[in-house]
């Protein structure tokens, strides 16, 4: 009978342990971050807001990202400085809207001519050693890199045509940071403004077009009305993104969040290589509200030679400027090499 005793005694010890296990758990709090995209709602509904309802689902209570969308919490160009300061926990958006004090701002966003495809983007990164650099330079600021990905390329949509180079003289343009210094030479006015007052702007003639993204942004934006000539010559073939995070706040997460998080913004990056692919060739043809112009091969090549020696420039800045620089030429030789359907010539 002491024998039963002792048993029954641990085993109900043990069975009380089983069952209080789960009420502690209920216990601890959940892990509350606020993410910022640098995308509009509009916009964002479809490029960042699944991808964070899926994770907070997933997540089952033990962590909940808040999304907020451009300039909703900080305007575009604090957002580094918000993260870093930990005013916001996390980050999507391009290294050279946000301001990053790092080496390689200047290849976020459109780095002019150095991409034709969006699969460029996880290509170089994942098999060219970019991730690696941009992993190095947040980490020297207190950020954690988590990925990068690709969106649309990088257009002109204007109000009026442009059929030649000169027809961009003296056009006041909602662009990049770097686009719109390599874009100076051609006559161009860079113009910054809030993302949610561009339209706003196209309509008053403060701006007379955007360089900002592809056909499926601008309709997306509600731009096509507004600017309805659609210059097929590009700046660039993809964007370059990426999400980040503050250090501190992200070595606090458990590594099945961490490994969850990163998941479902791989599968963001996804989502929005193939809307874009879909869309910027649909809307090109089915695209009621725009009308589609081009500046001939021989007259844009002059801009393809601007932009090497723009890389020359940028290279000449720093080492690890010279390094991505040097990556991209690489690649790019090596696409050119392989032919169809890597590089058309």
């Amino acid at each position: 009978m002491t024998t039963r005793r002792k048993f029954l005694t641990s085993g109900a010890l043990a069975a009380g342990a089983t069952l209080a296990a789960p009420a502690t758990l209920r216990a601890q709090d959940t892990i509350k971050w606020r993410l910022q995209t640098y995308a509009g709602a509009a916009l964002g509904a479809q490029v960042i807001q699944p991808a964070i309802e899926a994770f907070n689902t997933i997540a089952q209570g033990q962590m909940e990202i808040e999304l907020y969308f451009s300039d909703q919490l900080v305007p575009t160009a604090e957002l580094f400085r918000a993260m870093q300061n930990g005013t916001i926990d996390a980050v999507q958006s391009d290294d050279d809207s946000m301001a990053s004090p790092t080496e390689v701002t200047v290849f976020g966003g459109y780095f002019p001519l150095a991409l034709r495809y969006s699969l460029d983007v996880p290509a170089l990164f994942n098999h060219y050693g970019l991730d690696e650099i941009w992993k190095e330079e947040y980490a020297k600021v207190g950020i954690q890199h988590i990925s990068a990905g690709s969106w649309d390329p990088c257009h002109f949509s204007m109000k009026d045509p442009v059929t030649k180079l000169a027809d961009l003289n003296g056009k006041r343009v909602f662009t990049f940071p770097t686009a719109g210094r390599f874009l100076a030479q051609f006559g161009v006015v860079p113009v910054t403004l809030p993302w949610e007052d561009i339209e706003i702007a196209l309509q008053t003639g403060e701006l007379d077009g955007v360089a900002w993204s592809g056909i499926t942004e601008v309709y997306t934006a509600s731009w096509a009305k507004q600017a309805p000539n659609f210059l097929t010559n590009n700046i660039s073939g993809a964007w370059i993104g990426h999400f980040f995070a503050n250090q501190e706040r992200w070595n606090a997460v458990p590594p099945h969040l961490q490994l969850l998080m990163k998941t479902c913004f791989e599968q963001s990056h996804y989502y929005r290589q193939h809307w874009y692919w879909a869309g910027e060739a649909k809307l090109r043809v089915e695209g009621a509200d725009t009308k589609l112009t081009s500046i001939p091969d021989e007259e844009w090549a002059t801009v393809e030679e601007a932009a090497r020696k723009f890389w020359e420039e940028i290279a000449a800045e720093s080492e690890t400027k010279a390094k991505v620089v040097a990556i991209i030429e690489k690649y790019n030789e090596n696409m050119v090499k392989a032919g169809r359907p890597y590089r058309y010539t």
